[in-house]
């Protein structure tokens, strides 16, 4: 007798799983179960983040911003 996947409970549902945001980036993080035991202090994505957390280097997805704007490129003649 064959059991059908409703019958066994989850397989592989993602999107039933809880997600947070990462508090440096602010990507959704999905639960994984590495982090089962201690998913209420997970904060972060990624180790670039807990990096950047730090102070040691900026965000990944953070780009500077231009204090002000660049003059318009010469032409050449």
């Amino acid at each position: 007798m064959s059991r059908r996947p409703s019958d066994t409970g989850w397989k592989g549902n993602k999107a039933a799983l809880p997600s947070k945001p990462c508090a440096v980036c602010g990507r959704p993080m999905s639960w994984r179960k590495a982090w089962a035991k201690n998913w209420d202090a997970v904060l972060y994505c990624s180790d670039a983040c807990r990096r950047a957390a730090k102070g040691q280097h900026a965000p990944p997805t953070a780009t500077p911003m231009p204090t002000e704007p660049s003059p318009p490129p010469r032409r050449r003649r």
